[in-house]
C-alpha cells in the first residue's frame, strides 16, 4: 500500500462558514431603511390625525343609527335636520368664531350652545349664538352647502324635506310613507358618511 495515499480516517470535517448577517452591508441600504421608517411614521401620524378629525363623523353616524332604529318615532324624524346641522357645524374648517360645537365635543350632547363671543343679550340663546356660517344657512343656501359637500347628487328638495321634518305638524309627519322615511335616513347617512371637507 502506498503511504502517500490518504486514508479516510485522515479526513477532517471542514469548519462551517460564519453566519451571514441580515444587516445591510452598504450605507445605501441603511438610508433606504431610514426612509422607510420615516415614511411609515408619517403615514401613521396622518392616519391618526384623520381618525381624530373624523370623530364628529363617527358620532353622527352612531346617532343616526340610533334614530334609524326608531324611525317610526316622530322625535327621531324631527332630530334628523338638527343632526345634519350639527355634523355640518362640526366639520373641520367651519370656523364660526367658536360659536358652534367644536370638533371632539359629542354630537349627542343636548342643551344650548353658548357663544364665546361677547353678546349684548343678557341671556345667550341658541339662535343668537349661531349667527353666521353654516348655522345661518337657509333653505336654498343650505341645499347648496349640502350639495357642495356631497359626493353624490342630493334630491333637489332635500333642504325642504329637512325643513318639513323640523317644522311640519305631527299629522304630516305621521302621514309620511315608510319608504320616504327610509329614503331620508339613507340620504342623511350617505351625506354624513361621505361628505368631503376642504383640506
Amino acid at each position: 500500500m502506498n503511504p502517500n495515499i490518504p486514508s479516510i480516517d485522515q479526513l477532517k470535517e471542514l469548519a462551517p462558514p460564519a453566519p451571514v448577517s441580515y444587516a445591510p452591508q452598504t450605507w445605501g441600504w441603511w438610508v433606504l431603511l431610514g426612509l422607510l421608517i420615516v415614511l411609515a411614521i408619517v403615514i401613521g401620524v396622518r392616519r391618526y390625525l384623520q381618525w381624530r378629525r373624523d370623530e364628529y363623523r363617527r358620532e353622527g353616524l352612531a346617532r343616526l343609527a340610533q334614530l334609524r332604529s326608531r324611525s317610526d318615532d316622530l322625535n327621531a324624524l324631527r332630530e334628523l335636520p338638527e343632526l345634519l346641522k350639527r355634523v355640518a357645524l362640526s366639520m373641520p374648517g367651519q370656523s364660526l368664531k367658536r360659536t358652534a360645537i367644536p370638533v371632539g365635543v359629542s354630537l349627542l350632547a343636548k342643551g344650548p350652545v353658548h357663544s364665546t363671543v361677547s353678546s349684548t343679550d343678557a341671556t345667550p340663546s341658541r339662535a343668537g349664538s349661531l349667527l353666521q356660517g353654516v348655522a345661518a344657512l337657509g333653505r336654498e343656501d343650505w341645499q347648496r352647502f349640502l350639495q357642495a359637500h356631497s359626493k353624490k347628487p342630493l334630491p333637489a328638495d332635500f333642504s325642504a324635506q329637512l325643513a318639513q321634518l323640523a317644522y311640519a305638524p305631527d299629522d304630516t309627519l305621521r302621514a309620511l310613507p315608510a319608504p320616504q322615511r327610509q329614503a331620508l335616513f339613507d340620504t342623511c347617512q350617505d351625506w354624513v358618511e361621505h361628505h368631503h371637507v376642504a383640506a
